[in-house]
């Protein structure tokens, strides 16, 4: 993959299909290539999750790219000149934003590099001041569906995921606010996805967790709320046979990368 993302990219469209051919392309279901929003899930720190996204990503030849991992400020959404992995890293400051390596997500830019790219992510104090107020009272509440909450099962299984993404050492009473941190960042990134789809007139692919691309409670969701006539296809991408939490268009899978207990910096 290193060597690969130091090639470059002004670069047809149709040269950087090829560039990707892969047996993946004809497991890209037509369901995919015939939806103007397509949501590509992922484990962050895993390169053939990112592999994939590329694969797909040089199929679609979307017009615009929509980022979790950029903020809007990161995201380039008028046409940049970049040649190089380095350039377009020098342009949304991607190694210093705190995400895993550029050299694993560069070959996803790489598949489109005539894309439009989105940042959807929220900083951390930009969360803290969301997280002051009630959801109602976002300003998008309305149009995403904000305004009402959760029903009681599934307020009880988004903290329970909660939990246990943070290895069961959060207090219970931080839960709730955790979740709607999650949904903040869900707003977020479907706010994106409208205005990329709405500037470009699509194909918009997202780059997101699993979590936020799920459709029945993460991102999907709320572009449907928002915008029910879109059709979307959402992408799980899974590790080891384990099971991906939600509903998806498709869930495919892949072998977990070599990594160490993610619970350890709990338990220090």
């Amino acid at each position: 993959m290193r060597d690969f993302s130091c090639k470059k990219i002004s670069i047809s469209a149709a040269f950087s299909v090829a560039l990707f051919a892969s047996s993946a392309y004809a497991e890209i279901p037509q369901a995919a290539r015939d939806t103007p929003i397509v949501v590509l899930g992922e484990q962050h720190d895993n390169p053939a999750h990112h592999k994939l996204q590329a694969e797909w990503v040089a199929a679609l030849q979307p017009k615009a790219l929509v980022f979790e991992m950029l903020t809007p400020e990161q995201g380039l959404e008028a046409r940049a000149e970049w040649q190089t992995q380095a350039e377009l890293d020098a342009l949304t400051g991607w190694s210093e934003s705190g995400w895993p390596s550029f050299d694993m997500y560069y070959p996803i830019f790489a598949a489109a590099p005539d894309a439009l790219i989105f940042g959807a992510g929220v900083t951390r104090d930009e969360l803290q001041n969301l997280l002051e107020i009630p959801l109602a009272e976002h300003p998008l509440a309305q149009r995403f569906g904000l305004d009402t909450p959760p029903n009681a099962q599934e307020q009880i299984a988004r903290e329970a995921l909660q939990a246990e993404a943070h290895c069961d050492a959060l207090p219970e009473t931080l839960l709730p606010m955790m979740v709607d941190a999650q949904r903040h960042r869900d707003i977020a990134l479907a706010d994106a996805t409208l205005r990329a789809l709405e500037r470009t007139g699509g194909t918009v692919v997202v780059i997101t967790g699993n979590g936020h691309a799920r459709a029945d409670w993460g991102m999907s969701a709320f572009v449907a709320h928002a915008a029910p006539e879109l059709k979307i296809f959402a992408l799980a991408q899974g590790e080891d046979g384990a099971k991906v939490s939600g509903k998806f268009s498709l869930t495919l899978d892949a072998p977990a990368p070599e990594r160490g207990d993610p619970c350890a910096a709990f338990n220090q």
